[in-house]
């Protein structure tokens, strides 16, 4: 069975860089406390290490 991770949105994106919101609009994540389950692979572990100040990341 595959890996999954959950990641949640921690803190809000007002003020962030362009590219940090859009990082975040591509896991998925639109308020804040929302959380995502997503297939644990490279590009979601490199979006979610890119804006990790921001959510919270927890292995499934």
């Amino acid at each position: 069975m595959a890996k999954k991770l959950e990641i949640t949105l921690t803190r809000s994106v007002i003020g962030r860089p362009q590219d940090q919101r859009s990082t975040v609009k591509a896991l998925g994540l639109k308020k804040i406390r929302q959380t995502v389950v997503l297939e644990d692979n490279p590009a979601i572990r490199g979006m979610a290490e890119k804006v990790s100040h921001l959510v919270s990341v927890k292995e499934v």
